[in-house]
């Protein structure tokens, strides 16, 4: 089961979230919460971890890249 990777809300007035830095490459394995991402918001740089064991198969937005909270930006697929 393939599984999406979300920019998160970060809090009450916050509506998008900058890739700042990705931690991990495509086509690289990541564990089940593992961070993976770091968002920047107007009021914190945050990590988001990986919601399941597998291979991250695809980076949809690029570092520097802005979009709004819920946007996907990832997807990961699971290892078999």
């Amino acid at each position: 089961m393939d599984a999406k990777v979300l920019i998160p809300k970060a809090g009450m007035g916050i509506t998008e979230g900058t890739i700042s830095k990705w931690l991990k490459v495509e086509g690289e394995p990541v564990a089940a919460g593992e961070p993976i991402v770091e968002i920047e918001t107007a009021k914190a740089i945050e990590q988001v971890v990986a919601p399941i064991t597998g291979v991250l198969a695809k980076i949809l937005l690029d570092e520097g890249q802005t979009a709004a909270i819920y946007t996907e930006i990832a997807i990961i697929v699971e290892a078999s």
